[in-house]
């Protein structure tokens, strides 16, 4: 008997825990899964014999000790921050570990002792990071081993509402954490290298600045992400004259965001007295200059030049801003707790709505003095609110990867991301029989120009 211990039964949980307990007869497995609210776990489950449905605290020394004990292999479904402490503990009590997350500085310390330990420490493996890895490094692979240089490497990635269920005028629902939509941008100016030239865009421009393109005959757009250097060792592409990895929206979205940018309204900060009593219609005025004579829309249409006919004003007007009766009920809000408050009303996904991930990549290399492009794209919709696209996307690599360290076809020790061949290669195969499936065509050699329409 495998048995593998889940920490963490939130909304990206569902088709990981569905794929593993498919396998559990098969594969001999049997599953703890653990969280603080244990009725989502309860309804995943639906009483499978081979789980154990558990309340667990990670903060609860002895607990998480006794249950790490107990397994062969811990997935971390937790927030990044918490990871660390389940990690130690692994490598004190001798178990593998996979996480959705990025690697931090404290869990790449673990790396010498994991190795020494012989413990897969398998992190970034869901969706970006994660699937990003994978599909990237199998095109880049490819290409240094037909003795191609690498010229270009663009990656976008979004979640977004599936065209059925998008029915308001930003295109947009929460498909993922609202705070890290809201916050989105902030910490640092986003960063990357366009023809062997550094650039940087500042946070209150970056939502101004942005590229296009084209996924299955459908147009998008995206915004820089702040690093986008980040992965150029992990990628052996440190002499790569052009990198830029964005967050991808449907038009239009960007342009309209950076209202609440220029407004100061994603700000985190610093707290507002009285938030708690304060209307919507009140907080949209906390921006603008005081005019008792003045409206508020009149106001904030005069400060921002925005059109009465404009679609931008039609997308406030829509998310209800300027509601007097509307309550933030929230005490000592920041005002960008208060902007999801507000936007949470308007763009919660409805029981019936659906998601959609979009994820493409570019690939510019010379091969024979030839300038040559390789477009990899990704398009996968939810079937419903509790096995959406995300948790797809996310939960099956997490899963996937798990099941393979258990049965030693994932072997090379370390705290790691799965860019390593003997990782992607079977989990992006396996996954296409899930429907996530690159799809991978040649087309003409642009170089960076963000004015063209890429696809």
């Amino acid at each position: 008997m495998k048995n593998i211990l889940i920490i963490g039964a939130g909304k990206s949980s569902s088709s990981l825990i569905k794929y593993l307990l498919d396998k559990a007869d098969i594969e001999n497995l049997f599953l703890t899964i653990g969280d603080l609210d244990i009725n989502n776990a309860k309804q995943l489950v639906n009483n499978h014999k081979k789980t154990n449905v558990i309340q667990f605290d990670v903060f609860n020394d002895n607990q998480r000790q006794l249950e790490i004990k107990n397994c062969d292999l811990v997935i971390s479904m937790l927030p990044a921050r918490f990871h660390i402490e389940v990690a130690k503990d692994c490598i004190t009590l001798k178990k593998h570990m996979v996480t959705a997350s990025y690697i931090s500085k404290e869990m790449q310390a673990l790396n010498e002792q994991a190795k020494e330990n012989n413990l897969v420490f398998m992190n970034e493996i869901g969706l970006d990071p994660g699937l990003d890895h994978m599909s990237a490094m199998k095109v880049i692979d490819s290409i240094r081993n037909n003795k191609g240089k690498m010229l270009l490497f663009e990656s976008f990635c979004g979640g977004l509402v599936a065209p059925e269920s998008d029915t308001n005028l930003w295109n947009y629902k929460f498909t993922w954490n609202p705070r890290n939509v809201v916050l989105a941008g902030q910490g640092g100016a986003a960063m990357f290298i366009q023809e062997s030239t550094y650039k940087y865009i500042p946070y209150h421009k970056l939502f101004r600045r942005t590229e296009f393109l084209k996924i299955e005959n459908n147009r998008y757009e995206a915004y820089a992400n702040r690093d986008s250097l980040k992965y150029r060792s992990v990628y052996g592409l440190d002499n790569i004259p052009t990198m830029y990895r964005g967050t991808i929206r449907k038009i239009g979205f960007s342009r309209a965001w950076n209202i609440f940018v220029q407004l100061g309204m994603t700000d985190d900060s610093y707290t507002i007295e009285d938030s708690e009593n304060m209307s919507y219609r009140d907080f949209v005025n906390l921006f603008l200059a005081y005019s008792p004579s003045d409206s508020v829309e009149l106001k904030l249409r005069s400060y921002l030049k925005i059109d009465q006919d404009d679609i931008m004003w039609e997308k406030l007007v829509e998310l209800d801003l300027f509601n007097p009766k509307k309550k933030v009920k929230l005490k000592n809000a920041t005002p960008a707790q208060i902007l999801q408050k507000i936007l949470e009303d308007s763009w919660t996904l409805k029981s019936d709505d659906k998601d959609m991930i979009v994820m493409q990549h570019l690939f510019g290399y010379e091969l024979n003095n030839n300038k040559k492009q390789i477009e990899s794209s990704l398009v996968v919709k939810g079937e419903n609110q509790t096995y959406t696209a995300m948790a797809k996307t996310v939960g099956l690599p997490v899963a996937i990867a798990a099941l393979k360290i258990l049965k030693g076809e994932i072997k090379t020790p370390g705290v790691q991301l799965p860019i390593l061949k003997e990782v992607y290669e079977p989990i992006l195969k396996e996954l296409e029989n899930y429907g996530i499936i690159f799809k991978e065509r040649e087309v003409p050699y642009l170089g960076y120009n963000p004015n063209h329409v890429r696809g």
